[in-house]
């Protein structure tokens, strides 16, 4: 699913709200998400899961095509670990 297909979905189920509120809505809530995970900071979505940043030290990495050795930068990646509910949604017998 892409967020314009979330949007429609949404949109879909709350016929009383205009698209573009809808819309702000999304966007509102992701650019929140994004700015915390960007301050350090995590965010939680009880149910669901909890996004997080976790940091990756500078290695030494190898160029597949060629094979030469590679100095790759540290860096801070985004994590995501889902929540119970979800994992039991997901895993249980159909």
């Amino acid at each position: 699913m892409i967020k314009s297909e979330l949007v429609q979905i949404i949109h879909a189920r709350n016929s009383h709200l205009f698209l573009r509120d809808v819309e702000n809505i999304v966007s509102a809530i992701f650019d929140e998400i994004t700015e915390t995970l960007a301050e350090g900071n995590r965010v939680e979505l009880r149910g669901f899961g909890a996004f997080s940043v976790k940091n990756r030290p500078a290695r030494t990495g190898r160029n597949p095509r060629t094979g030469d050795t590679v100095e790759v930068e540290e860096k801070w990646v985004p994590f995501f670990k889902t929540g119970k509910e979800l994992r039991e949604r997901l895993n249980s017998q159909k």
